[in-house]
């Protein structure tokens, strides 16, 4: 079950207590390790968040995978989680940590949603024509591959998004067919 306001809090005292140790630029990369462990394993995220497994086990296991890619910091962090019972919020609070890093920064994200992976030089691209929109930070540029899509793409950006996705034009002409807009209404 999701509760943002939790890993908000959470996440909100790890960066703060990583800014008093001046270990922020770590603890963010560690949080980076974390978030991309939680989301490659379902396994995981289902071990963290199970009732039926005992606390010992869940620090143990959480420690033989993540003790030697995180600093001591973020060690004692997921300690304390799985003290108080929010091992399983773990990956919601990677979230909320990372998000909040990039509010302090003035990072800006950027998501590419794509049918296809799209070149280097095409991101780059991209990520200089948003950096020039945006005079307020830097820009983050996080991609995404969606089949579905089938063509074009769909990119958010600061709240806005703008969608010129094939899938999208599709679902357009078939609400245009099942309103029948051609056809004048007859009674």
């Amino acid at each position: 079950m999701s509760n943002t306001r939790l890993a908000h809090r959470y996440a909100k005292s790890i960066i703060d207590l990583s800014i008093e140790r001046n270990q922020l630029q770590v603890v963010y990369a560690d949080m980076k390790y974390l978030q991309a462990v939680c989301k490659a394993s379902a396994e995981f995220r289902t071990l963290l968040a199970s009732p039926i497994i005992k606390a010992d086990k869940k620090e143990a296991i959480i420690k033989a995978v993540t003790s030697a890619n995180v600093s001591e910091l973020t060690n004692g962090f997921t300690k304390l989680l799985v003290t108080k019972g929010r091992e399983g919020d773990l990956l919601e609070i990677s979230n909320s940590f990372i998000a909040q890093y990039n509010e302090f920064k003035g990072i800006h994200t950027v998501k590419l949603t794509t049918a296809v992976e799209i070149s280097e030089e095409l991101k780059q691209s991209i990520q200089a024509t948003a950096s020039t929109a945006n005079t307020t930070g830097s820009i983050e540029l996080e991609t995404i591959i969606n089949p579905d899509l089938i063509g074009g793409f769909i990119l958010e950006f600061d709240n806005k998004l703008v969608d010129a996705s094939i899938l999208r034009d599709l679902k357009d002409v078939k609400k245009q067919f099942l309103k029948n807009y051609y056809v004048s209404t007859m009674k």
